[in-house]
């Protein structure tokens, strides 16, 4: 007599838990949390964004300053700005840059096997770098209040400054994101910020004025989006136009973000 085997049918599988929005949240502070205490283990993230916009303040203020203004004072007042600008925009890059870590050292992989929000890692390395952006702009308007400058707009105007360049470093962080989820390497990332962000600083009024160039290329420093900002951060910090290159911003900033997020949305899903 043979004993015929009879195999157990199997359970249905379970589907996947949907995560809620509130989930998501948590995750993705977590998440930033994770971004931002390693830091702690590498001091030199720190000191890249603290070390080299110092730098250019003192640099710009002491050796252009009397041939640009007439004096250091005068031209900290007007670079200032402007040179916070281009820092945030080069500060965008950790995003790419510490993305494309992710991706290439698997961490991605190992976060899709947890119940996380799929939303989530990408949203709190965002966030670990806008914190990251704020030190930034704190640590570049203290040295410029020891060197000389000085708020015209009191603290609304420094309020608005503050949150008109955190919104626009959100936008301009889905380029970054793009180019991180592009390359195969964290290193072009960095390649990219020198090849095309360099440029586009130093091709508008952020360290000198238009007028001081060349007609044709006056044209391209008047709609440049860096020379909008700087402007818009002149008149939120020291005084002057507000609403027309406010708003101007906000426009570049909602372009740039229409454009880049969807097809860095788009570049994440096809690589993990």
């Amino acid at each position: 007599m043979t004993a015929a085997t009879v195999a157990a049918p199997s359970a249905p599988a379970t589907p996947a838990r949907r995560l809620g929005p509130t989930a998501g949240l948590r995750h993705t502070g977590t998440l930033a949390w994770r971004s931002l205490v390693q830091i702690k283990h590498n001091p030199m993230e720190l000191l890249d964004l603290s070390i080299q916009p110092v730098m250019f303040v003192l640099l710009f203020t002491y050796v252009f300053g009397g041939a640009i203004s007439g004096s250091p004072g005068e031209y900290l007042t007007f670079a200032l700005p402007g040179i916070i600008v281009q820092n945030a925009f080069f500060a965008t890059m950790t995003t790419g840059f510490g993305l494309n870590q992710d991706l290439t050292k698997g961490v991605f992989d190992r976060l899709r096997s947890l119940p996380v929000a799929r939303w989530s890692p990408l949203a709190g390395r965002i966030v670990a770098d806008t914190v990251k952006q704020a030190w930034s702009l704190t640590l570049l308007l203290g040295v410029g209040m020891i060197l000389g400058f000085r708020l015209g707009n009191g603290v609304f105007g420094l309020l608005g400054a503050f949150a008109l360049l955190l919104v626009f470093s959100l936008a301009a962080a889905w380029m970054s994101v793009l180019v991180g989820v592009l390359v195969s390497e964290p290193d072009k990332v960095q390649i990219f910020g020198f090849t095309v962000i360099f440029p586009l600083s130093f091709t508008s009024n952020a360290f000198v004025p238009t007028e001081t160039m060349p007609s044709w290329l006056q044209h391209w420093v008047e709609v440049n989006p860096v020379t909008i900002l700087a402007n818009a951060l002149r008149g939120l910090l020291v005084g002057g136009p507000v609403a027309a290159p406010v708003l101007q911003s906000l426009l570049w900033a909602a372009a740039i973000a229409a454009v880049f997020a969807p097809l860095a949305v788009r570049g994440l899903r096809r690589r993990v």
